[in-house]
């Protein structure tokens, strides 16, 4: 009895150890808008990302460049200067706004001053310890940068299928919709994933250009296997979304409180692993006999209940 108790106690130690020092870090940057309009555009779309990610709580680090300040040297700066706060164990996001221009060669996003090509931002990221990265790169152009910023365990959303799809996106609009909307939230599990916020996104950019009967510019891809060649409907037929499902973008708020109790902290960590584990066996359902998926199925939603039932006591 006495072992038993003290394995619990480490458990518990060691999760609330996790808990408290896993971070998740967001940078969002808003580039050159050209036009006053765009200028404005840009400028409000980068405020309200960034307030809707102060929304994963106090543990968040949510850090933005817009205007003047988005240059190349303080993003450099910036991202050198977060790579230093953070460890494996943490989550990255980098959320771009604005334009992009591809010359044949090399992606670039316009920035005040000198621009950023992909291939110097994938120098900067790679630098960054946190295993699992989301790069969002929300401009014209962007597809172009989808294959040099590929890597394992890192997700990457473009805007544009290409570099050749050079005008003005409204994905970013879209995407941001997606953090406001109860219904991109499919599992309804009260978390926004990365997976669920670009299949928003993607469908209402189409319906977007569809609705107003103009030929679509923009074709939004996903890659989260390290693979150069995005896709449009990331599915397990063809292996892409896995990593983007478990990838929280937005919390809900109960789940972001850091002055809970441990054992609560502790049992809130169980959750989001135990429906992180959901989110990979759908992916791996079409690989597993009918009965065992259901078997393995059943036990994760039973523990997920047991687990949601003792956080709500």
């Amino acid at each position: 009895m006495g072992g038993d108790l003290t394995v619990r106690l480490l458990l518990l130690f060691l999760a609330t150890s996790w808990f408290a020092t896993a971070g998740t870090y967001f940078v969002t940057v808003a580039g050159l808008g050209g036009t006053p309009e765009y200028e404005a555009q840009f400028a409000k779309w980068n405020t309200d990302l960034d307030g809707l990610l102060h929304g994963n709580g106090a543990g968040a680090v949510v850090q933005s460049l817009s205007g003047p300040a988005a240059t190349r040297q303080n993003l450099r700066d910036l991202l050198e200067r977060l790579s230093g706060q953070m460890h494996p164990d943490d989550t990255f996001a980098l959320l771009m706004i604005g334009h992009g221009t591809f010359d044949g060669t090399d992606y670039k996003f316009n920035l005040p001053g000198p621009d950023v090509t992909a291939a110097e931002l994938a120098k900067m990221l790679d630098r960054i310890p946190a295993t699992e990265q989301l790069i969002v790169n929300m401009t014209s152009a962007s597809g172009a940068s989808l294959p040099v910023l590929a890597r394992k365990n890192r997700i990457v959303i473009t805007a544009t299928k290409s570099g050749n799809e050079k005008n003005a996106t409204v994905f970013a609009r879209y995407w941001i919709d997606a953090m406001r909307d109860p219904a991109a939230d499919t599992d309804k599990n009260g978390t926004i994933s990365a997976l669920e916020a670009f299949r928003y996104a993607e469908a209402k950019t189409a319906a977007y250009f569809q609705m107003e009967k103009l030929l679509a510019t923009e074709h939004p891809l996903l890659s989260d296997t390290g693979k150069t060649v995005g896709v449009a409907h990331p599915e397990p037929a063809n292996g892409q979304g896995a990593l983007a499902a478990i990838f929280p973008v937005l919390r809900p708020p109960s789940e972001t409180v850091q002055n809970v109790d441990p054992a609560k902290r502790t049992l809130l960590q169980r959750k989001q692993q135990l429906e992180a584990k959901i989110d990979r066996l759908k992916y791996q359902k079409a690989a597993l006999p009918e009965e065992e998926y259901k078997r393995q199925l059943t036990g994760l939603l039973l523990d997920l209940a047991r687990t949601q039932a003792e956080i709500d006591k």
